[in-house]
């Protein structure tokens, strides 16, 4: 009869199985997208403290109204609008009136832009109409110092710079960026 020799256990190289586990890593780091988050850069007010709330009046004609319907419809200053490029003008009118017209702003600093959606309202049209509010006010930072408006958002983007500060500050005097969210209905 035959005797069995004994075999030992077949062995696999370890650097070929590295190799292998290395390379897949490189192919799904490569291949796999990565979702980039897109969101509204705001600033909140601080949390009220167990204060009572104030009820502030102020005066409808230093309130521009920009409503938008479940349908992405625009309303402006109770006016249907149809093309949203001419929102950001109307707001710089608005912001810049300084009193001259009755129906717009005092100040600049009285200026308010509200802003009030229906909760059925896309969340792009509402990013497209409040990126235009923003947009008018920038605009009219930009043209107080003098600037592009994309050099406008670079010198905002970087006020570590003191030289981008003393801009700023003084572009953005007596001219806060007002712009109410107001409650969805």
């Amino acid at each position: 009869m035959a005797r069995s020799k004994k075999r030992g256990a077949a062995e696999i190289n370890s650097s070929s199985m590295a190799d292998i586990a290395f390379l897949l890593l490189i192919f799904f780091l490569v291949t796999t997208t990565i979702a980039n988050d897109k969101g509204l850069t705001l600033q909140l007010p601080p949390k009220p403290d167990d204060i009572e709330q104030v009820d502030i009046k102020i005066p409808e004609r230093n309130i521009f109204k920009i409503l938008i319907n479940s349908s992405d419809k625009l309303l402006v200053e109770n006016e249907p609008l149809t093309d949203m490029h001419e929102l950001r003008e109307m707001i710089k009118k608005h912001v810049l009136n300084n009193g001259r017209d009755p129906d717009l702003s005092d100040s600049p600093d009285k200026a308010v832009v509200s802003l009030k959606a229906n909760r059925g309202t896309s969340y792009d049209m509402f990013i497209a109409v409040y990126n235009e509010a923003q947009g008018a006010y920038y605009d009219i930072y930009a043209e107080r110092a003098g600037v592009t408006n994309k050099k406008w958002r670079e010198i905002s983007n970087d006020l570590s710079n003191p030289d981008n500060k003393v801009i700023y500050d003084k572009a953005r005097e007596g001219i806060p960026m007002a712009i109410s969210i107001a409650e969805p209905n």
